[in-house]
């Protein structure tokens, strides 16, 4: 079991999250299934890791509780026997018009910057003795959002932006021992939209592929930035369809 490597993946009971754990598994990993609320669903996906030769352990744990997130990567370690990937994919958003500032109240800003942002700063800093134990490496996953100023809200395009930043910021501090990088999708198919689909419509009429993104397009990103490439940190790459050429 030692041996064995071992990928923490966050938010990974549905979507991106789901298949980025069902690709670690396919390439032998040990996978750390984390959820905060949808239980059936983690089990779902754990299935999936297990059916697909990976050894699977669920987690139950609020990304924004610095707590938890600590005690999910010990979990990890103690159960699975180290920690070589963190994949740091659990976020939130409120949707919400970019030009109704007022609707941008001081509980959505926590919200939002609690979980994207400082959850994504916690699993780093828990993970981070670990990680160089064994030369390993994070995913942040990031959006266009941050990029671009798009998205579901202005808050949301800020914490993506700043998980951009957090990104390069870890990735020169911590070089050469942990590579850090990121990925940033443009509109994904995922619950997340189902219930908006007039962003995916409006956003493809300025994608020259002409197509969001399906969970695997992200994932074989992801998975090439943790498991293929062995000189690339402090990256942004861009998964839209070509949108923000």
């Amino acid at each position: 079991m030692a041996n064995q490597r071992v990928a923490l993946v966050t938010g990974s009971a549905t979507g991106i999250g789901r298949a980025v754990a069902w690709q670690f598994a396919e390439r032998g990993f040990a996978v750390t299934v984390n959820y905060s609320r949808s239980k059936d669903e983690a089990e779902v996906t754990a299935d999936g890791v297990r059916s697909r030769g990976g050894e699977p352990l669920i987690v139950r744990a609020d990304v924004s509780d610095e707590t938890a997130v600590v005690a999910m990567v010990e979990s990890t370690v103690a159960t699975l026997g180290g920690l070589d990937v963190l994949v740091n994919n659990a976020a939130t958003t409120h949707f919400i018009a970019h030009t109704d500032l007022a609707g941008l109240t001081d509980e959505v800003w926590d919200d939002i910057l609690r979980v994207n942002l400082k959850g994504t700063f916690y699993g780093c800093r828990a993970a981070m003795p670990f990680l160089k134990a064994r030369s390993g490496n994070i995913v942040n996953v990031a959006s266009i959002a941050g990029i671009s100023g798009s998205g579901s809200s202005i808050a949301y395009a800020a914490s993506k932006g700043a998980v951009i930043t957090l990104t390069k910021s870890l990735a020169r501090a911590f070089a050469p021992e942990v590579r850090v990088n990121a990925v940033a999708p443009g509109p994904v198919e995922t619950r997340w939209l189902a219930d908006h689909p007039e962003m995916i419509e409006s956003a493809m009429l300025l994608t020259p592929l002409k197509r969001p993104a399906s969970p695997d397009d992200v994932a074989d990103v992801v998975l090439f930035l943790a498991n293929q490439t062995s000189l690339m940190t402090g990256q942004i790459l861009v998964v839209d369809g070509g949108r923000t050429l």
